[in-house]
């Protein structure tokens, strides 16, 4: 069993780094549009803080992903093989579904793809009486509350900004945020990295207390903290390009303070609910602060289009994530009855 729960971990680390891949677009796209910083130097920036944030991230966000979906005691208590082919099964759908998203360069939500395929594992395993309801409630909400905190907070934040340089030369704005720039960047990929590695960390979890330590009180280990932070970080370094020239560039035109703006935003809302323990969407939350931003030069200054298919691909997460995961879980169990 031993081996399996290794592989089973380093599949938990391969979404992890598909997740810091993926997301990349999420922390670097408004650096990159406004010219702050070249491609390379801001996934660099971005993987940084994504490490950095294990050492003060907490583990809320990990505890949420690990009992507040499914019922951990009651897949537990089914024995070892089930709690490892559901695990297995959920990490298989969000992935295959991150992976889609990514070719076709939609900023779709890694959050909810995992939510997701836990979810569509457990049906088959277990029935509705495997689900959290209330967890998954909670996740289900901020679907929409997560990008319209970060739309009204954009839209705050450059309005506010805009007033207090009112009197300033444009060149001087400029120079100002490109340089403020950098600290809402190093902000945003903070509470990214907050968020959205402890997902992992609570899927990890699973899989330890769930066979191997299943005498032990569920907790998340720090080298499991640690390993993490680092995937994530390493995926962040190759970057999305695809979602970075839709997030970037196609959604609305940003400048330097326009972008501070946008990431602040997107960061304050991130790190408010991550405090929450609520698993919530970075890829939501920057899209509406970024929208946000736009539709304060009116709503020409947003493509309302590409938002379009933005949103249409949140709807479509979770019910696709599950619906893949619950495919495999079922031939899981087809050829493992079979080779048996």
């Amino acid at each position: 069993m031993f081996p399996v729960v290794v592989a089973l971990i380093v599949l938990a680390l391969v979404f992890d780094f598909i997740n810091g891949f993926h997301d990349s677009a999420n922390s670097i796209a408004t650096v990159v549009s406004t010219r702050v910083l070249s491609p390379g130097l801001a996934v660099a920036w971005a993987a940084f803080f994504n490490f950095v944030a294990a050492f003060g991230g907490g583990v809320k966000v990990a505890n949420t992903m690990g009992k507040g979906v499914i019922q951990f005691e009651m897949l537990k208590a089914q024995g070892t093989a089930l709690v490892l082919t559901v695990i297995f099964s959920a990490l298989l759908g969000a992935i295959l579904w991150n992976l889609l998203t990514w070719w076709w360069g939609l900023p779709s939500s890694s959050s909810h793809a995992l939510a997701g395929g836990l979810i569509g594992a457990m049906l088959p395993a277990l029935g509705v009486k495997g689900l959290v309801a209330d967890g998954i409630f909670k996740i289900a909400i901020f679907i929409v509350i997560s990008p319209v905190v970060g739309m009204i907070l954009g839209m705050v934040f450059m309005i506010a900004t805009s007033w207090i340089v009112r009197k300033s030369s444009p060149w001087q704005v400029d120079k100002w945020f490109r340089r403020l720039q950098l600290v809402s960047s190093g902000i945003f990929s903070y509470a990214h990295g907050t968020n959205d590695a402890q997902k992992t960390m609570g899927i990890i979890a699973v899989v330890l207390y769930g066979t191997i330590w299943k005498d032990r009180v569920f907790a998340v280990p720090f080298w499991v903290i640690l390993l993490c932070h680092a995937a994530m970080a390493l995926g962040t370094s190759f970057g999305g390009w695809r979602i970075i020239r839709t997030m970037g560039h196609s959604l609305t035109k940003l400048q330097p303070i326009g972008g501070f703006c946008a990431e602040t935003g997107g960061g304050v809302t991130i790190l408010a609910v991550a405090a929450l323990g609520i698993p919530v969407s970075t890829t939501h939350t920057i899209t509406g602060a970024i929208v946000g931003v736009g539709a304060t030069r009116g709503n020409r200054a947003v493509r309302w289009g590409v938002a379009g298919r933005i949103v249409w691909a949140w709807i479509f997460t979770i019910p696709a994530a599950a619906g893949v995961a619950a495919a495999v879980f079922v031939v899981t169990r087809v050829l493992s009855a079979f080779i048996a």
